[in-house]
């Protein structure tokens, strides 16, 4: 198939996609309600304990049944990859790259099975199931291609000037070692097996912990590096809950470094326990959002509408780039409003592997229940333009549906225009110009992703003054979502992120390894 599936070109697949993803919806149907192990230095871990999985489509479908993990498999997924290290390490990083675009290989060859997998654990639809799929293959296959062009960050350097002897200078970026990982359930692939395949492409080992919700994706990843030859140990899973094995791994003492992807509280709690240690450790976090599209009178308001209803709206608003507040000058607001509503009603709700339905169930029950808090909170303070209900008639009766949400007349210091509700809920209000509504934009924690609809000359006022990592200007497909690795580097600013550089960008791949600098000195 030579469609290219991004985030961008999903809204016009060919019917083969289609056709396959079907195909294989009905074989992964024939799997449920398996057991799967742990994997620990390459052999199959059992617990006690088990947690159950069931879809949040359907709760009485019995997806899979899971390890509860404990400390001590966390220490010794933790001493696994500790052993693994210095032989992975010492891998020409030639090897590296070619048995981690093996693994890539091998996630694009069971795309379909992967993606039905994401659609039936996490809600998503098949089209951004597939897209997670397809992501988290091309993430590992951009840091293959990062470490190739840049000759495996071996650079040489300018030789000193000394009389009677030869100075020559090398910049080696080398990995740290043992590294965790520690995924969400709203890109189980690809926020799980993106830092994953770099950071075993720099060369460190590493220890996978999904969110409890999507262990069954996180996997079928790891299936497919064993598939991949990448040896024994190099690559842990352990599942479990966060309160237990997150914490045992991130106080591990013989962990070099975390990826976290989650809230703002627990990342920067597992930052501060990282800073009580005896040196610095690196720690990666991408945490939430709160983020913004502006609408320009100037602005087409057809795309801004579509721009908006798909980021609001996409996998029921569980991302930390989905468009949660809009502010909309106040010579086109009434029209606006009326387009985005007129949208919103009309999105096609329901089970999320059918073709015919865009918008799927929240994750769980705790997220149903927030939902339906927030809603008061937002009726009472404000007005509901459309949804702001939960779905529980017919097909919906045994998922967690909630409809999609416009919210206006909020007053502006409300707590909710700041809180990120992660959920369908969008809310709107009119500004006066856009000075006032960059400067409601920027007044967050939060700096993850950033939308504006207007002029090319607007757009560019846009970019100089938005306080966030990755922005877009006039994009129908998404005013605030749908990055993809080589064409928008994703990460954040402020309380959305600590690295200060993005996933699938040019600069990613460092963020898991530490500089050498080599001198070498000799007679003339």
């Amino acid at each position: 198939m030579t469609f290219k599936l991004t985030y961008a070109t999903m809204s016009n697949p060919p019917q083969e996609l289609h056709d396959k993803f079907e195909l294989a919806l009905e074989d992964v149907k024939q799997q449920l309600g398996q057991e799967y192990p742990m994997i620990i230095n390459g052999e199959k871990r059992f617990a006690e304990g088990k947690h159950q999985a069931y879809s949040p489509i359907d709760t009485r479908m019995h997806l899979a049944t899971f390890q509860k993990g404990t400390a001590k498999d966390a220490d010794d997924a933790v001493a696994a990859a500790k052993a693994a290290f210095p032989q992975w390490s010492a891998m020409n990083w030639e090897e590296r790259v070619y048995l981690v675009r093996k693994f890539a290989d091998c996630i694009s060859a069971r795309i379909f099975e992967i993606g039905a997998a994401i659609s039936l654990e996490v809600g998503k639809n098949r089209m951004e199931a597939l897209g997670d799929a397809a992501e988290v293959a091309d993430l590992i296959r951009w840091g293959a291609d990062m470490m190739e062009q840049n000759n495996g960050y071996k650079r040489p350097m300018g030789s000193d000037p000394l009389v009677g002897m030869s100075s020559t200078n090398e910049s080696v970026l080398k990995p740290y070692g043992v590294w965790v990982v520690i995924s969400p359930f709203n890109f189980p692939a690809a926020l799980a097996g993106g830092p994953v395949g770099t950071a075993l492409v720099a060369g460190n080992t590493v220890v996978l912990k999904p969110a409890s919700d999507c262990s069954w994706t996180a996997t079928l990843l790891v299936d497919c590096a064993q598939e991949a030859g990448i040896p024994a140990g190099v690559l842990n899973l352990v599942t479990g809950s966060g309160s237990t094995l997150g914490s045992a791994l991130t106080a591990n003492q013989d962990v070099a470094g975390v990826t976290f992807t989650g809230s703002l509280e627990v990342g920067m709690g597992i930052y501060r326990q990282f800073a009580n240690r005896k040196y610095p450790h690196p720690v990666i976090l991408e945490l939430g959002g709160k983020n913004p599209t502006i609408i320009s009178k100037n602005a087409d308001l057809d795309l801004a509408a579509e721009g908006v209803m798909r980021s609001a709206f996409g996998l029921q608003g569980q991302k930390c780039s989905a468009t949660s507040r809009v502010y909309i000058e106040k010579p086109v607001y009434e029209a606006f409003v009326s387009k985005l509503v007129a949208n919103t009603n009309a999105i096609k709700i329901g089970d999320p592997t059918l073709r015919e339905n865009w918008f799927g169930p929240v994750i769980n029950r705790k997220a149903y229940g927030d939902y339906a808090s927030y809603v008061a909170d937002l009726a009472q303070a404000g007005k509901i333009l459309t949804g702001g209900k939960h779905l529980t008639e017919g097909a919906f009766e045994n998922g967690y549906y909630c409809a999609p949400t416009v919210v206006e007349g909020v007053p502006l210091d409300h707590p909710l225009w700041k809180t990120e509700m992660f959920l369908p809920i969008v809310m709107v209000t009119p500004v006066d110009d856009l000075n006032q509504a960059m400067e409601l934009a920027n007044d967050v924690d939060y700096g993850l992703t950033a939308g504006f609809m207007g002029s090319p000359e607007e757009s560019e006022w846009f970019f100089d003054h938005i306080e966030a990592g990755t922005v877009y200007a006039n994009r129908p497909q998404g005013t605030t979502t749908g990055a993809w690795p080589g064409f928008q580097p994703f990460g954040g600013w402020k309380g959305s992120g600590s690295a200060g550089k993005n996933g699938g960008g040019h600069y990613y791949v460092p963020l898991y390894m530490h500089e050498q600098s080599r001198t070498r000195v000799k007679r003339a």
